[in-house]
């Protein structure tokens, strides 16, 4: 009679307890992932979307809002309508570009006092660029036009010495600040300023002026004094 091999107690049967598990499929994964977090995700979806529209809203709104704000500008045909439009866009660059129409008005008609409000209330909302040295140089000269000439020029010499302003509005202030020296009698100062302006800005028409007014001032020539005689 024969006998079976006796089994390596170290080798494990073929039991199906000791049949290898198989992992599941990406399929089953991605089922329990859904059912287990599918809420989740529902609401993060939702709260993009809205994001995403609520970002689209304010644009829209926004563009609308300077659509309006600009044909509202453009409507504004006389100095009453300026007004108004400036009035409702006190912090608007459009709001400031009434401002600095409305001053150069009142500035023609001698109104220098008005003159100097708008251009102060069009320099504070521009602050820098073009329009912003053009109205800090407006307010100088019109303070100069209402009699608070030492004022007015010290604004027009800040302005002329400043490097981050445009070098033709630099240009401009350094001329009339050497033409409020040269009236005063004070040559010195004159001249300093006239060069400033040709070194500047030496192809423009204040520098011609200058070059002009310069060349009319007298030297200052040092006082002589007699020498001693002795006996």
């Amino acid at each position: 009679m024969s006998t079976s091999t006796p089994t390596d107690p170290r080798t494990p049967g073929k039991h199906p307890q000791n049949d290898e598990v198989v992992a599941p499929n990406f399929e089953e994964s991605l089922r329990k992932f859904w059912e287990k977090n599918s809420k989740l995700i529902y609401v993060s979806c939702a709260a993009v979307f809205i994001v995403i529209l609520v970002r689209g809203g304010l644009k829209w709104m926004h563009t609308q809002k300077e659509n309006d704000i600009a044909s509202a500008y453009a409507a504004a045909s006389t100095t009453e309508r300026l007004r108004t439009f400036a009035a409702a866009n006190p912090g608007h660059q459009l709001g400031a570009a009434a401002q600095l129409r409305i001053a150069d008005e009142a500035y023609a008609a001698g109104k220098y006092a008005d003159a100097i409000a708008s251009y102060d209330k069009a320099a504070g909302v521009f602050k820098t660029g073009p329009f912003g040295g053009r109205a800090l140089l407006g307010s100088a000269i019109s303070k100069v036009r209402a009699g608070q000439t030492a004022e007015g020029e010290a604004k027009l010499k800040q302005l002329a010495n400043d490097s981050k302003q445009l070098k033709t509005v630099r240009a401009e202030a350094a001329y009339h600040a050497a033409m409020i020296a040269t009236d005063a009698g004070r040559t010195e100062d004159a001249v300093k300023f006239f060069d400033l302006v040709s070194s500047l800005d030496p192809a423009s028409n204040w520098a011609q002026r200058s070059m002009m007014h310069r060349a009319t001032l007298a030297a200052p020539t040092p006082s002589l004094v007699p020498a001693a005689v002795t006996p």
